[in-house]
């Protein structure tokens, strides 16, 4: 008996040594099932795995044929006591397995099993699956020693899994992060403190750095005969000071504009950030320098300056005009004749005319980068505002035979008339510009979903490939205006809920500009909200918006826009407080600036719990890729560039508290929760809650399937920022337990994941 079990033991160490030599999952687990059937005398072993939705994810058996395996998996009732021993709190061990399952109103196994043996996995309070044996070859019952082994093979089991998967989370978040950062528009070099070398660098590192390397070098060699030189004039050299040195005493810098330069002459200037990465002893380990290419604001700040000398050369050539001619008329002796002042005042008044023009079409740019551009939208004939735009152009001075080109059947539109007839003038007198005076214009509409679009085409000399992504940008017109007209066309149609292309064959083949506005009912309707505009429900308490912008103009613009649809909105151009305003007025939705007084809307949503519970919308005058993948990456619902018009605005709102919404009654067994009449009732009983009780429940039942952390009910219940004070929710949830008639040893509602928090079990489980 001694030999046996000395037997026994030499087999268990060895087949323990041999799970732990592999880090393969799949090897392991089929060397855990075979090694329990060789040790316990079992016939057969299966290993059940659950990914973290609590569904079957791997099975892995032992002493199965192929047949009996597929039996397995075709069995009818394999589900329903997969899932009843899924929840055993301890090992069960079944004699007589038939009457056992048909005790449980379930069929025989289809592949003969008799008796059976089986416990759950876990590891550390999480439940990674199950483990079963089945049929001791010698017919006898199983003992306590295998189930000694049984709970030694489940706990390695468990062990395992749990160890692939976090393997799995880390190698998903290195990867990430690793695309991350080589996707990065900012150039990223991480060096090694100690030795000088480059461990890694970026794709936008190697653009900015291509202009200085020389062909066949690397850039490791490059940072060999690189010089830099800052703001204040100082430079230095790897020859001077070796980078292993330099890095040792590497201190933090921000926004430094550093000049990278070559022997050769050639030379970057890039906006420099250098950050230390030290040791629990404070000795610097890594350090992580990024850096931004200045050439792209240096070219707009180029194009800034050549804009406003365009607009001040455009405003001074009239006011040449007006002060020439009033300088004539008071220098002349004798006065002037009659016809011939009339000329001089001709002049006068054309020129302040184009003066006029040119400071509207300036303030109505002003208007749209500043996102308070403003449109009535009414149902309007577009045939009508065609015919206006024309006339306008021709009665103008226009020398172009204007074509049109319309549908009988062409529906009326959701539109401002005044501006499209400005948008239509300025695409008229841009096509004008440049074709020949003999070529005509035309203009022609369709209808293209549920907009309207319009059509100014010309046979002028076309307009090159590369330049139709720049056409609706300042200064983008090099024909000598103002490069204002194309600008107030995209901002006019945008704000209206519409869009803007333009095409071309190129140089020599004409141009076509393309334009929508929405389609209107069958007849005009007079609404506090313009007809096409979507709006909330009528029902109900109105929809609270909070609008959180330093900018006056933009605050009453979105105001205005949301009182218009029927929202309540509440405005504040004081971002200090946030927290405190958010719990008093509980908005449904934030609109959040991306830039305010002292900080940013991204710090904010990292600083602000309060935001996480909401849906939010930016709103900015910043449109870069970059920018609004930061800010989605925040858990933002939606960004919104200015300007925009109040039909993209409230639309966006909309989508947004869609995708927030929560049904008003929750329904699990007898449980029924109803948000709207805030009655909680157990088996058609009333359960009488206190408001903390409520919202507690509330919280978990809207996460119904998810663990909520104990963090996150303290702030979404509590209201309370860094609380450390979990025995408030621990109390909570024992007394909203009680009152449930919920057993925490065997829950049915609330299920508690260990040093996490709580979760409420989802309709859909059993």
């Amino acid at each position: 008996m001694k030999l046996a079990s000395d037997d026994r033991i030499s087999r268990l160490s060895a087949a323990t040594l041999r799970i732990s030599q592999s880090l393969d999952l799949a090897t392991v687990l089929q060397e855990v099932v075979d090694s329990a059937c060789e040790l316990t005398g079992a016939g057969s072993a299966v290993i059940t795995t659950i990914d973290e939705r609590g569904s079957v994810q791997d099975l892995v058996t032992s002493g199965f044929s192929p047949e009996d395996r597929a039996k397995m998996l075709e069995w009818s009732d394999g589900p329903r006591l997969f899932e009843h021993l899924r929840d055993l709190p301890e090992p069960i061990s079944v004699a007589d397995l038939d009457s056992y399952l048909c005790s449980l109103g379930l069929s025989p196994l289809p592949w003969g099993a008799k008796s059976m043996q089986g416990m759950p996995m876990h590891y550390r309070g999480e439940h990674l699956g199950s483990f079963f044996l089945s049929d001791k070859g010698t017919a006898e019952a199983f003992t306590a020693e295998d189930e000694e082994i049984l709970v030694l093979f489940a706990s390695q089991a468990a062990t395992a899994i749990r160890n692939a998967r976090t393997h799995r989370e880390v190698e998903r978040a290195r990867t990430d992060m690793e695309v991350l950062i080589e996707t990065s528009p900012v150039g990223v070099v991480v060096f090694d403190a100690g030795t000088g070398h480059m461990l890694s660098l970026n794709l936008e590192t190697r653009r900015i750095v291509e202009e200085i390397r020389t062909p066949g070098r690397s850039v490791e060699q490059l940072l060999e005969v690189m010089t830099w030189r800052d703001a204040d004039g100082r430079e230095g050299s790897l020859a001077e000071l070796p980078l292993a040195k330099q890095l040792e005493d590497a201190r933090t810098m921000r926004a430094e504009e550093i000049e990278l330069s070559v022997p050769d002459g050639r030379s970057i200037r890039t906006l420099l950030n250098v950050t230390p990465i030290r040791s629990e002893h404070g000795n610097v380990e890594r350090v992580v320098v990024t850096m931004q290419d200045l050439a792209a604001l240096e070219a707009l700040e180029k194009q800034r300056a050549e804009f406003l000398g365009m607009v001040s050369h455009e405003l001074r050539a009239p006011l040449t005009s007006i002060k020439g001619s009033t300088a004539t008329v008071l220098a002349a002796a004798p006065i002037p004749a009659q016809p011939e002042m009339l000329q001089f005042f001709r002049i006068i008044d054309g020129q302040a005319d184009h003066m006029r023009g040119l400071i509207a079409n300036l303030l109505d740019a002003g208007s749209i980068e500043a996102g308070t551009l403003t449109v009535a939208p009414t149902a309007c004939d577009v045939a009508e505002l065609v015919d206006r735009s024309r006339n306008t152009f021709l009665s103008g001075g226009g020398r172009h035979t204007v074509l049109i080109d319309l549908p009988r059947d062409l529906p009326w539109a959701m539109a401002d008339g005044e501006r499209i007839v400005q948008v239509l003038n300025n695409l008229l007198s841009n096509a004008a510009r440049h074709s020949p005076p003999s070529s005509p214009i035309r203009v022609e509409a369709a209808c293209e979903d549920d907009y309207v679009a319009l059509s100014v085409s010309d046979q002028g000399r076309g307009i090159p490939p590369d330049r139709l992504p720049h056409l609706f940008r300042k200064g983008a017109d090099s024909s000598g205006g103002s490069g204002l007209g194309l600008v107030i066309c995209k901002g006019l149609v945008e704000a209206h809920g519409g869009r803007i292309r333009a095409e071309s064959g190129g140089p020599g083949l004409g141009a076509r500009f393309t334009f929508t506005i929405p389609l209107a009912a069958s007849a005009p309707v007079a609404s506090a909200v313009p007809p096409g505009w979507p709006a909330p429900a009528e029902r109900g308490e109105k929809t609270r918006i909070l609008v959180v912008d330093d900018d006056p103009r933009t605050l009453r613009y979105v105001r205005d826009a949301l009182s218009a649809a029927r929202y309540a909105p509440i405005v504040t151009g004081d971002p200090d407080d946030l927290s405190s305003l958010i719990r008093a007025e509980k908005p449904h939705l934030v609109l959040l600036d991306l830039m305010l007084p002292g900080t940013d809307g991204i710090e904010l949503m990292q600083q602000v719990p309060e935001l996480s519970d909401l849906p939010v919308i930016f709103i900015s005058g910043y449109g870069r890729d970059e920018t609004i993948v930061r800010a989605l990456g925040t858990g933002a619902a939606d960004y919104i560039v200015k300007p925009f018009s109040p039909t993209e605005l409230v639309a966006r709102i909309q989508v947004a508290l869609r995708g927030r919404a929560e049904p008003e009654t929750f329904v699990l067994g007898q449980l029924t929760v109803d948000s709207g009449k805030r009655r909680v009732t157990l088996a058609g009983r009333r359960v009488p809650l206190t408001t903390t009780e409520y919202d507690l429940l509330r919280v978990l039942t809207r996460n119904a399937g998810r663990v909520v952390t104990t963090r996150t009910l303290l702030r979404r219940v509590w209201g309370k920022k860094m609380s450390r004070r979990n025995d408030r929710v621990r109390t909570a949830v024992k007394q909203l337990r009680a009152k449930l008639g919920d057993n925490a040893s065997d829950p049915t509602y609330i299920f508690t994941a260990h040093g996490v928090g709580y979760r409420f079990a989802a309709p859909e489980e059993p």
